[in-house]
Formats: C-alpha cells, sequence, structure tokens
C-alpha cells in the first residue's frame, strides 16, 4: 500500500515508513474547511486544553491512593476538567500524571472539529472528514527527538520511581498502561501494529501486560511464542492524544495504526528507531519502555478494574517483558486512562470513534442508507449499539443490525443492537429506549447469535466456560423499527416537527436558560 491509497475495509497490506519528506495537501484541504488539529504531541494538547480553560492543578496527591480516587470523580464527568497531578510525593518533583483529558470542549479540539459539536456530530465529522476516504501517511524515521533527552539502561532501569498510580482500591498492583500504546511487529508479515493493553508493574524492570484473545497484538504475540522467539515491544507512556485514539480503534489487519494517525493529520508521524527492539518510536512521546517478551516466561497478573465496571479476570499468569531501555522527556507526563464502571471518560472516547468506524464497516458491507450509528457509553461502547436507517427494502433492518454485530469494529465484545428509524437520535439513550420498547414486539423482533467473539473480562461468561477458554458469548439484534409491511399505518408521533421544534425554540428558547 502507498501514501496515496485509502484503508481497507478488511483486509489491508503492510505500511511501510518513509526517512524522506511526504507531500500532500491534506491537512490544508481541512484547514480551509475550517477542522484543524492544533497539537502534534502531549504538550502542544496542554496548551490548547489551558486556554480553554479546562485543566486543573494539583499537588502533593498520592500515587499509592489519592490520584486514583481524584480520577474516580472526575473522569465519570464529561464536562469535568481534565487533572494534572504535580509533586507527588516520593517521586522526582516535575514528573507528572495527567487523566480525564476527553471531555468537555477539549475533546473537540482534540480531533480538530469546532466546539459546537455534539458528540453525535463530532462522530459523524470524524467519519466524514478523516475516516471515509483516509490515505493512510507511512511514519518518518529522524535521528532524535524529544524522548531521548534521557536514557535509561542497565542497572539504572527502574520503573517504580514514577508516579505510578494505583488506580482502583482493588487493584494488583500499579499500572503505567492504562493511557499507553504498545507497538509490535509481526515476526512472518512484518507489519507494526500499534495497540493498547493494560501494563502493570511487577518491579523495577519487569511488567506484565494483558491481550485479549484476537486483539492485532495478542495475534503477535502468539506467533512468537509458537516460534518460540522473544517478542520486542515499545510502550509509549504520554504519547500524542490523537495516535492514542486511533491506538485504541479497531483498525484493519495488516495497517500500521502510525500511519493512520499520520493520514489524519496530513503528514507523516516522525519516529526514532528503537535502539534495543528496532520497532519505530514516536519521538515526541513523554516516554517510551524497549523490551522483549521472553517465550515461556510468565508471572501473576491483575487483577485490575476494568471496562465492563468488574474485576473481570482474576489473578493469572501472563507474559512478562523484560524492560531493557527507559526513555523520557525532562519532567515526564504520564497519561491515565483507567477504565472505571462506565459511562466514563474511556466510553466517551471510544464512542466517538467507534460508532464512526462500525458506520463505515456497515456501509462497506453494503448496507445502504444508515444514517447514524452509535456504541453507547453506558455499555462502554461496546455492549450496546443503536443503528438508524432509513427503511428501503423488507429486510433492511436486519441487515444493518446482524452486519453491525459482526463487522470488525462492533464484534468484540458486543450484547444488543437496536436497529430504528431514522426519526430516531440513537445517541440519545432515552430515545432509542423509546423507540425499542414501543416499536418492537419480544416474540418477533428479536434475533439471537451465539458463539460470537468475547473476552474474558465478560462478567456473564460463566466460570467453567472461561476455564476451557471458550470466551464466547450471544447478540441480540432488536429490530426497532416501524414494520415495513404496515409502516404506514404505524401511528404517528406525538412530537413537534422539526420546523414547529425550530422555531419554538427560537422563540421561547430562553424558557430553558
Amino acid at each position: 500500500m502507498t501514501a496515496r491509497e485509502s484503508i481497507p475495509d478488511a483486509m489491508g497490506s503492510p505500511m511501510g515508513s518513509t526517512s524522506g519528506k511526504v507531500s500532500t495537501d491534506t491537512e490544508a484541504q481541512r484547514e480551509a474547511a475550517g477542522f484543524k488539529i492544533p497539537y502534534e504531541d502531549l504538550r502542544q494538547w496542554i496548551a490548547e486544553t489551558e486556554k480553554l480553560g479546562e485543566i486543573r492543578h494539583v499537588k502533593g496527591a498520592s500515587w499509592q491512593e489519592e490520584i486514583g480516587m481524584a480520577a474516580e470523580l472526575v473522569m465519570h464527568d464529561e464536562n469535568a476538567p481534565c487533572v494534572i497531578f504535580d509533586e507527588v510525593p516520593g517521586c522526582k518533583k516535575g514528573q507528572r500524571v495527567l487523566v480525564n483529558f476527553f471531555g468537555g470542549k477539549r475533546k473537540n479540539m482534540t480531533l480538530g472539529f469546532p466546539l459546537a459539536f455534539s458528540k453525535l456530530e463530532l462522530s459523524q465529522a470524524f467519519l466524514e472528514n478523516y475516516m471515509r476516504d483516509l490515505k493512510p501517511i507511512p511514519h518518518q524515521f529522524v535521528d532524535t527527538g524529544p524522548v531521548m533527552e534521557n536514557v535509561i539502561t542497565g542497572d539504572a532501569i527502574d520503573i517504580t520511581k514514577f508516579p505510578v498510580p494505583t488506580w482502583h482500591e482493588g487493584d494488583g498492583g500499579r499500572y503505567i498502561g492504562t493511557g499507553s500504546y504498545n507497538i509490535t511487529i509481526d515476526p512472518e508479515e512484518k507489519w507494526i501494529n500499534v495497540g493498547t493493553y493494560r501494563v502493570m508493574i511487577h518491579d523495577k524492570n519487569t511488567l506484565g501486560f494483558y491481550m485479549s484473545p484476537g486483539k492485532h497484538g495478542r495475534i503477535h504475540r502468539d506467533k512468537y511464542q509458537a516460534r518460540n522467539e522473544p517478542m520486542p515491544v515499545a510502550i509509549v507512556i504520554g504519547g500524542d492524544p490523537l495516535q492514542f485514539l486511533v491506538a485504541c480503534s479497531e483498525m484493519p489487519y495488516g495497517v500500521c495504526e502510525l500511519d493512520i494517525a499520520g493520514g489524519l493529520r496530513g503528514k507523516p508521524v516522525k519516529v526514532i528507531k528503537g535502539k534495543v527492539t528496532g520497532l519505530p518510536i514516536p519521538a515526541n512521546a513523554e516516554m517510551v519502555i524497549e523490551g522483549f517478551v521472553q517465550p515461556g516466561k510468565r508471572k501473576l497478573e491483575g487483577p485490575f478494574g476494568e471496562w465492563t465496571g468488574y474485576y473481570g479476570s482474576d489473578i493469572r499468569e501472563e507474559p512478562v517483558l523484560d524492560i531493557k531501555a527507559i526513555y523520557h522527556r525532562n519532567d515526564p507526563i504520564i497519561l491515565g486512562c483507567p477504565p472505571q464502571r462506565p459511562p466514563e471518560e474511556q466510553a466517551r472516547y471510544r464512542a466517538v470513534t467507534r460508532s464512526a468506524l462500525i458506520r463505515k464497516n456497515i456501509a462497506a458491507a453494503g448496507v445502504p442508507d444508515v444514517t447514524a450509528v452509535w456504541a453507547h457509553e453506558v455499555g462502554g461502547s461496546r455492549l450496546l449499539l443503536g443503528v438508524s436507517i432509513k427503511q428501503r427494502y423488507p429486510g433492511h433492518t436486519k441487515q444493518a443490525g446482524h452486519v453491525a454485530a459482526m463487522c470488525h469494529a462492533g464484534a468484540y465484545a458486543g450484547k444488543y443492537v437496536i436497529v430504528v428509524d431514522d426519526d430516531i437520535d440513537v445517541s440519545n439513550l432515552e430515545d432509542l429506549m423509546w423507540a425499542m420498547l414501543t416499536r418492537s414486539d419480544p416474540a418477533t423482533s428479536i434475533d439471537i447469535i451465539t458463539k460470537t467473539w468475547s473476552t474474558p473480562l465478560d462478567p456473564r461468561i460463566p466460570p467453567e466456560q472461561k476455564e476451557a477458554g471458550d470466551n464466547t458469548n450471544s447478540r441480540a439484534i432488536i429490530d426497532a423499527c416501524r414494520p415495513w409491511h404496515w409502516r404506514d399505518k404505524f401511528p404517528k408521533v406525538n412530537m413537534p416537527s422539526p420546523e414547529l421544534t425550530r422555531r419554538a425554540m427560537e422563540k421561547f428558547g430562553h424558557l430553558l436558560k
């Protein structure tokens, strides 16, 4: 694939990299349309958020308990500010932890769109202006960057010295990897993957990280294990927020997320060749950890409070990363995005990007007239999907629902898909539930799919099923559209027309203030 080709919808060929300048007018075109991503790293992002007045600074909070306590409070409120914790007791002054980056007006700024956009408008703009016809741009190797201001190797390695919190009171350890992403390479096909996986500190020079079966990083790891070879890994701590969002999203197999982030910005991501692994590491990251996962080496990992709102997987043996080098900027900032019981921050940012990707996947499968998709925050952006369509033919609703449930961006760990008519705002949970309750019939409107792709984190999978390695669940596809054959006879909705609603707001909107 070249830099001028679009992202494939299912399979993709490996992305290359470049050491020269990539010429593109994408960034200029987006700026002309009023869309601009105004930062290139976490520090520039902080400066932009400061302009919005959405950052609070806290000094002296402990990593043992208090940072996690405060994060729990703010991350459930989408209008709460971003918080930077500084002067953490026992850690070097200047080392900081940032939480709750995706909320308020800053979530629109993070994606480069007008601050007035609603969350559904934000997701649809992300699809239309970025993902619909995105042309990945290969990452560009440079000699050095800010991440190399401090290089730690050998006996000097001690990851426990950094202000890594215990996020939840029931966690089995300190998790440095919550707002991080892991860079790996397929040992056979030689393509780079960038994915988000939880990373736990074992001791000063070893880490453990959990990868769910079926995820691209897990596929890489399983291949190395089968070949009895060490797997090179680079873990980026405090990276560019846009790159983090891309790494969190279900991108096609064989496509490098660094190159997708380059396509979003309209210019290549600058990377340095890792001194230990040879992997591409972002030159402007706050911190990068390099090392190897040795085949057969395991330690107990967990438990960890996960995105379902439960401790879905107990303590168990997972592969270990032996740290060989730590690189970091002066006064590094750790980006913390610990999952909480949804709805919370992780669900917010994944809802925006995953909804766009699912809509793209459905259209790519040939389903027409899908007007909106929303992966609801209350389900961690996975368990509940709302899909609205403009009905065109008998069976259209079932087609849209089944494709949404089984497409790549929607297949992992889902539970319910509700398909509604295009007069319903699928991002509004009350609207979606009203349509389901009044337009579906329990006996005839629900299809069940069994043995679908899930995760050991699913709290509803029976223990004996998990022990057997059967991490599958079922899906319900709910047809909540007006029945096709008598849709014209369906009772009229008791709501004003859009035109009357607009006029009412113009004349009487002041009553709501």
